[in-house]
């Protein structure tokens, strides 16, 4: 039996002893997004990525989801640095918002990583210090030594983390596959993995968001010659979509572009950001001539060209969505093609459909995961699981980042492979577990809440908030007005009522107001001139009216003035 954390262990955790390891996840699990993971070790906290999380169709208005950075708001002198796995948004995001709580925190992570986040702090108008590692390297924090991991991902230059202390060592994957014929020939580092095993690992930290897929991660390196199959067919425009920081697909896009006389263009603000630095850097190889710009690519026929998109997610103010809505430049046609070259987080299905089902409307080819292999996952599968499993034989594993099925999944593997069942941890966001003489333990639970951005906004807008806008979106908005005395206790007006998207016509609302008249004029009867109680009133009956006549749940805005 699996060892539930929400199951039990569900109190408040008692004080942390001296040299014992905590850590507890702030976000990403049960989850696809917003990583992070806290560590706390004789007063000082490590922590491992900060990212955030797309919203999704009932959460209207926010822009992005943050972990729960507010539980750290008492401990930012502790922090003694953040470690990035990788340079994805689900990893680097939330690093902004966290800084602005304390600036000066230190910031570990490869070269890549740390590029695609200066410029992200730029946007924010920060200036971190920053802390470029690479594979093999260690460093030590405060009672915490870490060791850089090299490890394979749909982005250049990830790592793992080892987190050496005194009360154990921990392996933290990060986002990783074995992909054993990688495009930049970097793969993920095993005997680093078994000379960690040797040592002995008591904390194994896994991704868990392929572990119920059979088998192993396809490799990168088979995407490319289909890219040039499906680009060679085309008469007119190709675009591809995929996310802005995936450096190994935009390059087999240019590839596929360059064996086909094409030129690219890219579209969509972090795209260009993204692979500027990419390139810059020597991550990404552009053949002499083959980038354009898109007022350039005004002047080139279709057939001659090549646009790399963002939108992969059906994101509606992003390029893709803005094409098919058309209110962007691009609009595609009959003669085009469309490939979508990434894969579906979770809680994204219907915006995509909805795009692909725009585009096919507009008479575009439509290439995707499901009828062309032109994406495959950054993420190992279940038989690479087995082998780090078998490879590393951790005391302790804690599945991390995945859907609650994933971090299942991912404990089954691990217990397969001899893990005792109480040492496989089924954790949740907010999940404390203690290390300590090589035994971790679920010991308790902080709650944790979402933390929402809003335009400027961060952290105000609360669940009932999100609700209210759920409600105005599908049950509509009535607002009833009305202005009495305080000496006659009669209306000064006659009662008004305005609709938003509850009924067609005005005179619907003709029926109720006599009923809203009379409830109110018995309670000014009986003496009651208290405003709140009076609209308290107007609520419950209109409420009631609005259920059983036109069988909608509108938000009620009642306005009572009352005057001398």
């Amino acid at each position: 039996m699996l060892n539930i954390a929400t199951e039990k262990n569900n109190g408040i955790p008692p004080k942390l002893t001296k040299n014992t390891l905590r850590t507890y996840p702030l976000g990403g699990l049960g989850e696809v997004g917003r990583n992070m993971t806290v560590y706390e070790l004789n007063g000082k906290i490590l922590i491992v990525d900060c990212g955030v999380l797309f919203p999704e169709e009932e959460q209207p208005g926010i822009d992005l989801i943050l972990p729960d950075i507010a539980k750290l708001e008492d401990r930012l002198n502790d922090i003694v640095g953040i470690v990035l796995t990788h340079g994805h948004e689900d990893h680097i995001g939330g690093v902004p918002y966290l800084l602005k709580m304390r600036q000066d925190i230190p910031l570990y992570g490869s070269q890549l990583t740390l590029a695609l986040l200066q410029a992200k702090c730029k946007e924010h108008r920060l200036t971190p210090k920053m802390h470029v590692v690479a594979a093999g390297e260690t460093t030590k924090l405060a009672g915490f030594e870490l060791e850089f991991v090299a490890v394979n991902h749909s982005i250049p230059d990830a790592l793992a983390v080892a987190i050496r202390t005194v009360a154990g060592l921990v392996l933290a994957t990060g986002d990783f596959k074995m992909d054993q014929l990688p495009l930049d020939g970097r793969i993920t580092d095993l005997r680093a993995f078994a000379k960690l095993g040797e040592e002995g690992v008591d904390l194994f930290q896994a991704d868990s968001t392929n572990a119920d897929v059979p088998g192993f991660t396809p490799l990168e390196k088979e995407i490319g010659p289909v890219l040039e199959q499906v680009v060679s067919r085309t008469i007119g425009k190709v675009i591809v979509v995929s996310f802005s920081s995936h450096v190994h697909r935009v390059q087999q896009v240019l590839d596929a572009a360059q064996a086909n006389d094409r030129q690219v263009v890219l579209l969509g603000r972090s795209m260009v950001r993204n692979m500027k630095i990419a390139a810059d850097l020597g991550y990404l190889r552009v053949p002499k001539g083959i980038l354009i710009s898109e007022a350039q690519a005004a002047d080139v026929p279709d057939e001659y060209l090549v646009y790399m998109s963002t939108g992969s997610q059906g994101e509606p103010m992003a390029v893709l969505s803005r094409m098919v809505k058309g209110d962007h430049r691009v609009v595609p046609g009959k003669d085009d093609t469309v490939i979508l070259a990434s894969s579906l987080i979770p809680g994204n299905e219907n915006a995509v459909f909805r795009v692909i089902d725009g585009l096919v409307r507009m008479g575009c080819n439509v290439v995707h995961k499901g009828n062309a292999k032109v994406h495959v996952s950054g993420h190992a599968a279940a038989g690479e699981l087995l082998y780090c499993y078998n490879i590393i034989k951790p005391k302790n594993v804690m599945p991390i980042h995945g859907e609650y099925r994933h971090l299942v999944a991912n404990a089954s593997l691990a217990i397969q492979t001899g893990i005792l069942p109480e040492r496989a941890l089924i954790c949740e966001n907010g999940s404390v577990v203690d290390l300590r003489a090589g035994v971790a333990k679920i010991v308790g639970k902080i709650e944790t809440e979402s933390m929402y951005i809003d335009g400027k906004s961060v952290g105000k807008i609360t669940e009932h908030d999100l609700q209210t806008r759920m409600t105005l979106g599908s049950e509509g908005f009535v607002s009833a007005i009305a202005v009495v005395s305080a000496k006659t206790g009669k209306l000064v007006n006659s009662l008004e009522i305005h609709a938003r998207g509850v009924a067609e016509e005005a005179r619907v609302f003709d029926e109720i107001k006599p009923q809203l008249i009379k409830a109110l004029e018995k309670e000014l009867a009986a003496g009651k001139r208290d405003r709140n109680a009076l609209q308290k009133q107007m609520r419950q009956v209109l409420g009631r009216w609005l259920g059983m006549k036109l069988r909608r749940r509108a938000v009620i805005m009642p306005v009572v003035v009352v005057i001398d």
